[in-house]
């Protein structure tokens, strides 16, 4: 249903994604408001989205202030002192301003900023060349081996009380059992 809705008029659709820019529209939309316009019936008062075949391609959002579809529509954008020189007629207004999300279009300008995308492909190229960290032989050094390489350093290590009593009890009992017992015969030679 989305896709639908905002499947824009370039590809068969019916809908117009419009970043604004400039103020001739204001205080209705701002720059960087995104307009989203779907083709319909418009009428004086409505707010559409236009392309003048004598602009090569740009897009004007103004309201209709007169005219009729016909003969072409007297358009002004709220914020202008007077009437734009454009009278587009049916066929060259793309759509009826519906909706209309505040500061999104700067957003999406961003995003196809050539700057942003070439700042994302060189962080790609960093994280793919950057060394990956390996594991050395040396990282499974416990906690009594760097112990003793502070203590080697200068530095003064203080057991604790458990690690007194833990050492004591080590001490007093052997810490490992043979597998087998060792034969005590004497060989002669």
């Amino acid at each position: 249903m989305a896709a639908f809705v905002l499947w824009p008029t370039s590809l068969g659709g019916c809908t117009t994604l419009t970043i604004v820019s400039g103020h001739s529209m204001e205080p209705t939309y701002y720059t960087g408001d995104l307009v989203i316009a779907r083709c319909g019936t418009a009428s004086v008062g409505d707010v559409i989205v236009y392309q003048p075949k004598d602009l090569g391609g740009a897009r004007i959002i103004h309201r209709i202030v007169g005219g009729d579809a016909t003969t072409g529509w007297t358009m002004k954008g709220d914020n202008n002192p007077s009437a734009d020189p454009f009278n587009p007629g049916s066929s060259e207004v793309l759509g009826v301003a519906k909706v209309y999300l505040p500061k999104v279009g700067l957003i999406a300008r961003g995003l196809t900023s050539p700057f942003v995308w070439g700042s994302f492909i060189l962080i790609a190229i960093g994280l793919f060349i950057w060394p990956r960290a390996e594991e050395s032989d040396d990282a499974g050094v416990d906690a009594r081996d760097a112990n003793e390489s502070t203590a080697s350093a200068g530095a003064a290590v203080v057991p604790t009380d458990h690690e007194l009593h833990a050492r004591s009890e080590a001490a007093a009992a052997p810490s490992w059992v043979p597998d087998t017992v060792p034969d005590m015969r004497l060989e002669s030679r």
